[in-house]
């Protein structure tokens, strides 16, 4: 064929990068571009519950895939996902905005149009997501059209941040060279400065020559900006101990000889804190310091020989150095560092802490937090895919062993509540893509599925398979601890959970309830209950006010910092 359609000429781009399932909702002026999607052999739409569920999906498959795409209407489907949006460009994850906008007639008329402000100006909502896009676009000329494309494609993949395309109702079906599709777009990065690349990786050898007790710490961009094998490489070569933060949990393999476990300043196990704290130099891999990143702030570090490796920049102590992206950098350094560090003594590292609680093992002991965290490990395999809600959930399983090539999916930055329970359909649907074997399981508070829970209808509509453990505590805990323990506002109303997979239309399904130990031992070593043979879910029931030990301690945090700044 010549010539295709823009729409299809989209659709066949995002399917040469592995972007296979499309999110968002129908709307007017999207219409004749979503009828694009099934020309394309592998390509499905898979049609949210509303627009912010579907910007939490896409969000939950880019984590996965590397990117993802959302399609949304013109002002009112565009500004329902705005929140989901905002959540990716904070947290590094790679989503394409495409709306579907008035034609150019229409707007050059300054028609008054439905979705519009009345004010004639068709430029409003594209601003306002230029604030939190890596780069936008408006498609204004069919020419140029493809090339934007693959620009805002390239941008969304290599940046890590979402992207904003915007393109007029009548530019779907116009026709441009299909003979562009024969050209990949180019996802390398660009080459770093070559003489700033050489005087960091000079000063940062000098540092590794003279530590005596170096620690790495792994954080959350390690894992958006695909430095997770170099990371690894860093810590065999060096053997150096290595801790992740929250965010970064998953960033390395966890059974790994030298793995440490969690740093999260004074909320961490005591001996992570005295490890990381009396390290004589730091090597930081894709830090994204947030407040529940590090317990309110509360990193202690004792020397000021800190290396970051980050996407977009690398800091030598005070020395910084813009544009010196971490991946080739590491991949520059990995070759020299090991001479570096032949005179390290090998430092012991944390031994993993063990469960607590005297009951553990009676199988009529009332489920509590952290005895659930401490012994989830136990339940999961290789390969999962484990998300965790903001509040109990989120801090608890800093607790959790995750066995090796585990990926783990929090909001802990910008931390929207009710976000897992969309992001774990885009999650479901690019384990399928990968490894239809491959288990997805949520945890989400009763509190927090009440903004999201519309969005397992569209897991079942798609027949996924995911676990979702809702951990029943009556009410919003996290909020209680950290201000209004008895108030109104931090309560809900009472779900009946176990009839939500037949009210969303389930035909196969299982949905269970636990509150002992024993009912939660039998049912995670039921060897049936392992397979992700059709979707599930669980009920936990747990104490009001039963937290993990550092959400506690953040909510102490937290209550102090907030009577202090009022």
């Amino acid at each position: 064929m010549a010539s295709i359609t823009l729409g299809r000429y989209l659709f066949e781009r995002l399917h040469q990068v592995d972007v296979q399932t499309i999110f968002g909702l129908p709307g007017d002026f999207n219409l004749t571009l979503l009828d694009r999607i099934y020309e394309v052999p592998g390509m499905r739409w898979a049609g949210d519950t509303n627009e912010l569920n579907a910007a939490y999906a896409a969000d939950g498959y880019a984590r996965i895939k590397g990117m993802s795409c959302i399609i949304t209407t013109f002002g009112v489907g565009e500004l329902s996902s705005l929140n989901g949006i905002a959540g990716s460009y904070a947290e590094h994850v790679g989503v394409l905005h495409v709306v579907g906008v008035p034609s150019t007639s229409s707007q050059a008329k300054n028609l008054l149009l439905h979705h519009t402000l009345g004010n004639g100006d068709f430029t409003v909502f594209h601003r306002m997501s230029a604030n939190i896009s890596e780069t936008t676009a408006m498609i204004t000329d069919i020419a140029t059209a493809p090339a934007e494309i693959d620009r805002c494609i390239r941008a969304t993949y290599v940046h890590q941040r979402p992207v904003y395309l915007g393109i007029p109702a009548n530019f779907f079906d116009l026709e441009v060279p299909a003979e562009l599709l024969n050209t990949p777009i180019n996802l390398a990065l660009l080459p770093n400065n070559a003489e700033d690349e050489e005087e960091a990786i000079e000063n940062i050898l000098s540092l590794v020559k003279v530590a005596k007790n170096p620690v790495i710490i792994s954080d959350a961009c390690a894992i958006r900006h695909n430095c997770k094998e170099e990371t690894k490489k860093l810590i065999d070569i060096t053997q150096f101990p290595a801790f992740t933060t929250p965010m970064g949990k998953g960033s390395i393999d966890e059974h790994h000889p030298r793995y440490g476990g969690v740093y999260v300043g004074t909320l961490s196990e005591p001996a992570v804190k005295k490890a990381v704290e009396s390290a004589d130099l730091i090597l930081s891999v894709g830090a994204l310091l947030s407040d529940f990143n590090t317990g309110s702030f509360s990193y202690s570090y004792k020397t000021k020989n800190i290396v970051e490796f980050h996407s977009d920049y690398t800091k030598v102590k005070s020395a910084s150095y813009p544009g010196v992206q971490m991946k080739q950098l590491l991949q520059r350094l990995l070759p020299l560092i090991g001479a570096a560090a032949s005179d390290y003594q090998l430092k012991q590292v944390p031994e993993k802490q063990s469960l607590k609680g005297s009951d553990a093992t009676d199988p009529k002991t009332l489920l509590k937090q952290n005895w659930l965290w401490g012994n989830l490990g136990s339940f999961l395999q290789e390969g999962d895919i484990v998300l965790t809600e903001t509040g109990t959930s989120g801090f608890g399983i800093n607790s959790t062993t995750f066995p090796n090539n585990t990926t783990g999916i929090n909001q802990v930055l910008w931390g929207s509540i009710g976000f897992t329970g969309g992001a774990v359909v885009g999650a479901s649907f690019a384990a399928e893509e990968l490894d239809p074997k491959r288990r997805v399981i949520l945890f989400i508070g009763d509190g927090s599925l009440q903004l999201t829970v519309q969005e397992i209808s569209t897991l079942i509509r798609w027949n996924l398979k995911p676990y979702l453990f809702i951990l029943n505590n009556s009410g919003y805990t996290i909020e209680k601890l950290i201000h209004g323990p008895k108030a109104a506002y931090n309560e809900i109303q009472s779900w009946d959970h176990l009839s939500l997979l037949e009210t969303f239309g389930a035909k196969d399904y299982d949905a269970v309830r636990v509150s002992t130990i024993g009912e939660w031992n039998t049912l995670t070593q039921d060897k049936e209950f392992q397979k992700n043979s059709k979707i599930r879910l669980i009920e936990v029931m747990l104490p009001v006010m039963d937290a993990p030990e550092s959400l506690v301690k953040q909510g102490e945090l937290t209550a102090r910092i907030n009577a202090r700044q009022g």
